[in-house]
């Protein structure tokens, strides 16, 4: 059985040294923000938190059992980030983009990825095409299971793979964001494109860079995205905040 894929999201800085940072109240919240973050950006990528949704502050706060200090800070960061909304009186929900919005989303992805794999082409080694294959062979697997949260995560984690073996973190977090806003926009507007099509297109990508194919990889990128993007159609959902969020483990 082939190992699955490293998680792939929120790449950051390295935590400095325990004996370099502030205060362990302050170190402790903003574990507490990001643990927040996470969770909510995984329910997003995995499709399981739908735009509209209501977060709830006090709700979210009694799921992770920290304050609402803390939880406002993460819905901060997730605002900032574009995945949420903050309205005044009302609270926190779950963005839910336009038909403007889901264009332009999926034109920048086909305008950065058509780039990445050209320059993949150039440069991908046989360690990283292993890589690439022992993560298809993860694809399959959570396909066969039927796993659905596992598949959707591997079937995004795929275009964040591709860019952190280019080396260039900047370009994988850009990526990150680019896929939990797809994420946004297949779950407003449901998706019919299967996790089996876009396996099969996955595997034919990557059938291309063995070859180093450049032209070949960019064409089938693009026709990638645009079948995902064409499989598009407005069919809005909602979901309960303790049903979709998972807090992780303090020592994970």
């Amino acid at each position: 059985m082939a190992p699955r894929s490293p998680s792939l999201k929120h790449i950051r800085p390295a935590r400095a040294p325990a004996s370099k940072r502030t205060g362990g109240t302050e170190a402790d919240a903003q574990t507490s923000t990001h643990r927040i973050v996470d969770s909510i950006n995984a329910a997003i990528v995995e499709r399981r938190l739908m735009p509209g949704t209501k977060l709830a502050e006090q709700r979210i706060a009694d799921i992770f059992k920290v304050s609402r200090t803390v939880v406002r800070q993460a819905l901060n960061q997730l605002s900032r980030d574009r995945l949420i909304v903050l309205q005044p009186g009302r609270g926190a929900f779950v963005r839910q983009p336009s038909i403007e919005e889901a264009r332009q989303v999926f034109e920048a992805r086909v305008l950065v990825e058509a780039g990445l794999v050209r320059q993949l082409c150039a440069q991908i080694d046989e360690p990283q095409l292993d890589r690439l294959r022992d993560h298809l062979s993860a694809e399959a697997e959570a396909i066969a299971r039927t796993d659905v949260p596992g598949r959707t995560r591997l079937l995004a984690d795929f275009h964040v793979l591709l860019a952190q073996l280019l080396g260039n973190e900047v370009l994988a977090e850009v990526m990150n964001d680019l896929l939990s806003r797809s994420s946004l926009v297949s779950l407003m507007m449901q998706s019919s494109h299967s996790a089996e099509a876009s396996h099969a297109e996955h595997v034919a990508i990557v059938d291309a860079l063995t070859r180093r194919d450049a032209r070949s990889a960019v064409r089938l990128m693009g026709g990638h995205l645009g079948n995902v993007e064409r499989n598009l159609r407005l069919h809005p959902r909602t979901g309960d905040l303790a049903d979709v969020l998972q807090p992780p483990s303090a020592t994970s």
